[in-house]
């Protein structure tokens, strides 16, 4: 499986993505919202509550997942085209 991470890095969309693949699904099990993540405290807490949670653990896996997952693709690659990519395709 090869990924262009270093490109995917680059754009503000894909790190948007990963943020959101990872608290989504912390949050939905919480039942919490964004708004009541209002300290660095209840973020800690938050994570640290997950990390502990194999169930938890598993949604962020398969969101992470579908984050970064290239539809467009067959198999697990991106194409031979995004490889060679330096940085994001206008």
């Amino acid at each position: 499986m090869k990924l262009n991470f270093k490109v995917r890095f680059k754009n503000p969309v894909f790190l948007t993505q990963l943020v959101l693949a990872i608290l989504t699904p912390l949050l939905a099990y919480a039942g919490l919202t964004m708004q009541e993540l209002t300290t660095w405290n209840a973020l800690g807490s938050l994570l640290s509550e997950a990390i502990r949670n194999p169930y938890v653990l598993g949604l962020v896996l398969v969101s992470l997942w579908n984050a970064v997952n290239d539809p467009t693709t067959s198999g697990l690659s991106d194409s031979s085209g995004a490889l060679t990519y330096t940085k994001p395709k206008e």
